[in-house]
Parts: C-alpha cells; sequence; structure tokens
C-alpha cells in the first residue's frame, strides 16, 4: 500500500471538491509519487481522512477509473495502473519515446508478410515497377500494457527481418541500415474499437481509439514507409504546440 496522499482542498472554492481531490491524485500518478500497482487507498478510508463525504471521495475515484488511472480489482482494492503516454508532434518512433520515458516498450509481432502490393498501397510509396511491399503488424506494450496497434508497409528491400521487430523499434532498425527518415506526412483522427482491436487492446468493443496514418521520406525525398496505428485513447495523447504568425 502507498503511502496515504497528501492533498491540500480549497473549500471556499467553485470547483467542486471532487474534481480538485480527482486532480490530486492524477498529479501524484502523472508526476510519478503514485507508481503503476501501488494500491491506493479505499475511499471510505479517503472521506474520513479527508474529512469530505463518501460520495464526492467515490465521485473523484471513479473519474480516475474513466480514465485509466486507476483500477478497482475484486479481493485486491484500488490500484494505480499504467499512465498515459504524452508523445509530442515530432519526428520520432514510439518504441524510441516510449524507451526514452523509462516505459519498457515490448512488442508482440502479429503479422509479417512479403508480396506484391496493391494499388493504393503502390501509390501510397511512390512503387514503380514489381517492388514487393512488406507489410508488418505489431502490439506494442508499455510496461506490460497494450499500448497500440501498429501496422506499417514499406519496400521488401528495407525491411528488418520478424525476429528484430521483437526487439526493436522499426526506425532504429531502419537506421541501422542507413535510412534516416527526415520528413514524414502524419493525420490524426478517431475510431470506435472494432472487436478484433478491442480484444488485443484490452479495451471494450466500441471505445475510442486514437488513429495515426503516416507516410515516411527519407534523405532523398523517397518514400520509406506507410504507416497506420490505433492507440487506446485512455492511455495515449499527442502535445503540440501552435505558434500565432
Amino acid at each position: 500500500m502507498a503511502a496515504p496522499l497528501a492533498v491540500e482542498l480549497d473549500r471556499s472554492s467553485p470547483v467542486p471538491l471532487y474534481f480538485q481531490l480527482a486532480q490530486a491524485i492524477e498529479g501524484a500518478i502523472l508526476g510519478g509519487d503514485l507508481g503503476p500497482g501501488d494500491r491506493f487507498e479505499n475511499e471510505l478510508d479517503l472521506a474520513k481522512r479527508l474529512n469530505l463525504s463518501r460520495p464526492t471521495a467515490r465521485r473523484a475515484i471513479a473519474e480516475l477509473v474513466d480514465k485509466g488511472l486507476l483500477v478497482r480489482k475484486r479481493g485486491v482494492g484500488t490500484q494505480v495502473v499504467q499512465g498515459p503516454v504524452h508523445r509530442p508532434i515530432e519526428l520520432t518512433s514510439l518504441f524510441d519515446d516510449l524507451a526514452k520515458a523509462g516505459q519498457n516498450p515490448t512488442t508482440t509481432l502479429l503479422e509479417y508478410r512479403v508480396g506484391a502490393p496493391t494499388g493504393d498501397l503502390a501509390r501510397e510509396l511512390n512503387l514503380l515497377g514489381e517492388e514487393e511491399v512488406a507489410t508488418i503488424r505489431r502490439l506494442r506494450l508499455s510496461n506490460g500494457e497494450p499500448l497500440a496497434l501498429m501496422t506499417n508497409h514499406l519496400p521488401a528491400v528495407l525491411a528488418p527481418g520478424p525476429e528484430e521487430l521483437e526487439t526493436h523499434g522499426l526506425y532504429q532498425s531502419l537506421r541501422t541500415r542507413g535510412v534516416h527518415i527526415r520528413l514524414a506526412r502524419q493525420r490524426i483522427g478517431a475510431k470506435a474499437a472494432d472487436r478484433a482491436e478491442a480484444a488485443l487492446l484490452g479495451e471494450k468493443v466500441r471505445a475510442p481509439l486514437l488513429t495515426m496514418n503516416r507516410t515516411a521520406f527519407d534523405d532523398e525525398g523517397r518514400v520509406v514507409e506507410f504507416g497506420s496505428h490505433v492507440y487506446r485513447a485512455t492511455m495515449y495523447h499527442f502535445d503540440m504546440t501552435v505558434v500565432d504568425r
């Protein structure tokens, strides 16, 4: 059991107490004061300690359960789960970003196939002639929690082998082959999880997922890969800076 969390509540504020409490707990999780697997005090103890009503404490905890930061387990109580991944809009791979943040990325290879591309895929990769394409589908985990389903297509001559993709990120593997990503076009959106996606990501069917399609180019302007990824919205979001010109 983690030590009781120090919380300061402003009872004169118009901000509801449950929301203040939820924000304080979320800040402790994102700041590392509460780590994945830590048991959190139950709502009755929390309410007594902070002189709150039990429904107020219950609503604060429910907010964080809905966000995917806390989970209730029968016989165990309330636990902290994997915090959301904050990813800046930069030309980096998910594997590199997770490793840099100390999130212990791991990969399950779901599909590895080499063959002739469809017409649409050949256009995305700007392929001419009869070049073959490697189609790679992976489940990326962060600290053991499913985070993203990633499908990537790239010219077969550039593709790393299946074993390498289970231990390294795609961009890292490309760099070892002298291929450097310099530019990318990407589109971020959203969708509802289908049954297969929900099962792999540990979400409910029709749960919200973030989507990203990316076409990446190397130093010479050659298309290196086209990726189509989906991410758990409860564990992942993009950060960006907007500048007024």
